[in-house]
């Protein structure tokens, strides 16, 4: 069974027993709950208008969050000298998926 999850204005299309990289969740318990916003089950696709009724998505979170990949940014203003130069890593969370329930 798969489902099509949203997490972090991003969605994600989700199997039991899968691990992903997802935006910084600041969840304090172990597991996370998603509403699904379909699901897919062989041959039955089930749609929701927005999330399907009565269906659930849980999953693990892993104890340490992840950085990505350092990228720096750079402003400069032509002809006036100016520049700055800075850099960023996004956090992730890491969640293994438990159980898809329809």
């Amino acid at each position: 069974m798969k489902a099509v999850i949203e997490t972090g204005s991003k969605q994600y299309i989700v199997e039991k027993g899968q691990t992903l990289e997802v935006e910084l969740l600041h969840a304090e318990k172990p597991t996370v709950e998603f509403k699904p916003l379909m699901l897919i089950d062989g041959e039955k696709i089930t749609v929701g208008k927005p999330i399907v009724d009565g269906a659930l998505v849980t999953a693990d979170v892993a104890a340490e969050d992840k950085k990505g990949e350092k990228i720096t940014v750079l402003h400069y203003k032509a002809k006036k000298r100016q520049s700055v130069k800075t850099g960023h890593r996004q956090k992730y969370s890491v969640i293994t998926i438990k159980d898809i329930k329809a």
